[in-house]
């Protein structure tokens, strides 16, 4: 039996109540994520404000799994 994939999820609002984020910008951070292995899987755009939230996923890594688990320095 083949082992299920874990994910890990990414969330990130852009621009603000006045202001929407460029074309140029949005298309630079979705090739920045692609590039990175994140898929956006959801946009949410409240309906009075200019800013968006996307929600990506990825396949979560063993060495991020480990980096995750170590204790906090903090």
């Amino acid at each position: 039996m083949a082992a299920e994939t874990q994910w890990e999820y990414r969330v990130l609002t852009l621009g603000s109540l006045w202001k929407s984020p460029s074309d140029e910008d949005l298309e630079d951070l979705l090739n920045e994520w692609g590039e990175e292995g994140w898929e956006v899987i959801g946009l949410q755009k409240p309906a009075n404000s200019n800013s968006m939230t996307l929600l990506a996923k990825r396949p979560l890594k063993l060495s991020t799994r480990r980096r995750r688990s170590m204790p906090s320095r903090y």
